[in-house]
């Protein structure tokens, strides 16, 4: 599931910056989760070079979503959110 979350943070109307992105696969078996991570960012090098601003990365193995089998609740804001934004 990826999930456009940029509507929820200052950036212009229509954005695609901010982005939650679920993913199971068997794939992250060996790996830990910053390795889980760092698998993604890579992947995704050339969307951060091109304007791609956040991910809220959720990375299951199979047996791992199973226990969870749902999608987290809304990523918490960054630190330039509409609400809560320090002037």
């Amino acid at each position: 599931m990826i999930e456009n979350e940029s509507d929820r943070h200052s950036v212009p109307s229509g954005s695609e910056t901010h982005f939650k992105i679920v993913a199971v696969s068997s794939a992250f078996e060996s790996l830990s989760l910053i390795q889980r991570h760092r698998l993604i960012n890579h992947i995704l090098a050339s969307e951060f070079s091109n304007g791609l601003h956040a991910l809220s990365l959720n990375l299951y193995t199979p047996s791992e979503w199973l226990k969870k089998s749902k999608v987290p609740p809304i990523s918490p804001p960054c630190h330039h959110a509409k609400k809560g934004r320090k002037e």
